[in-house]
Parts: C-alpha cells; structure tokens; sequence
C-alpha cells in the first residue's frame, strides 16, 4: 500500500495582502523552483492518513476564530533566500491550540519554535540572496496584513493541491 501524502496548513491573507506577497514572490524567486502561491506555513507536514480528524480540528477551530491582523515587522535571511517576517499574538494562539490537537502527529520541524514568516526568494546563491535582503530592507517600513482564514494543501513532491480552505467565522 502506497503512504498517503503529508498536508501542510498555511494561513489565508486577505487578497490585497496576498497580491503582495504573491507579487513579491513572482519576482524573486527562481521561476523553474517557483510552484506554489505565497503563502505563511503553520504546519509543515501533518498525517494524510488522518486527513478527516484534522479537516474536523481545522474547522472548530476557524469557527471559534475571527479575521485578525498580522504586523509584518521586518525581513529576515533564510541563508539561500529571503522572507518576511510576521507577529501576531493571535496566531501565535491559534498555532498553539492546533498544535496541542496534533502533538503526536508532528515532525521535528512542526515540534520547533514557530517563527512565521512569508519567504520570497529562496535556493539562491547566498551572495544573491544577502543582495537582496539588503535591497528591501533599504526601503522597509513595517506593515499590517489580515488574515481571513486556513488553507489545507496535499503535498505530493510538486506544486501543492489544495484540500479546501477554513475561513474564520466570527
């Protein structure tokens, strides 16, 4: 019997916040590496044998959660790449209170200290990737960005297919 592939959970921006990043990711990133939209991961790699159990938590969850807003605070090196980084207490939360759902289900990545962030550039020479942080930190201004809900994708080693998307209900 084949294994079932991962899910990853990443969270939704609102569409203008999205075009952005999206944009940004467009631009910088290695077009024949570039498969996937934006996107700020909160779970890397959660059981898909287990999909109907997390589908389920997913949704409680989103409907005990309104729209929040996120502050974009600076941007950070990824070695090879470059990525936005992002705070929100109310995140950090809801993060938390999934996690404690999934526990013995998460990898070692998943089991880290969670630091979101939204990368745009990626496997790059380093050079090419310090070139670049200093560039957009150069005209930086901190910013604020909703999010409106969760999106849950079958990571099959290409680009993601989205299960189905959890907005926030309240």
């Amino acid at each position: 019997m084949e294994p079932v592939a991962p899910l990853i959970l990443t969270l939704q921006f609102d569409e203008r916040s999205f075009a952005f990043f999206d944009a940004q990711r467009r631009r910088y990133f290695p077009p024949q590496r570039n498969f996937i939209p934006a996107h700020l991961t909160l779970f890397h790699a959660l059981p898909g044998e287990h999909l109907s159990r997390i589908e389920q938590d997913i949704e409680t969850s989103s409907s005990h959660h309104s729209s929040f807003t996120l502050d974009v605070t600076g941007l950070r090196p990824l070695g090879r790449g470059v990525a936005y980084a992002l705070a929100s207490t109310e995140l950090t939360a809801l993060r938390r209170e999934l996690a404690l759902c999934w526990n013995d289900w998460l990898k070692p990545q998943d089991r880290q200290n969670h630091q979101p962030h939204v990368t745009v550039q990626n496997k790059v020479h380093p050079s090419a990737a310090w070139a670049l942080l200093d560039e957009l930190r150069d005209g930086f201004k901190p910013f604020r960005v909703e999010a409106r809900g969760l999106d849950l994708w079958w990571y099959r080693g290409g680009p993601w297919e989205k299960v189905r998307s959890f907005g926030f209900s309240r």
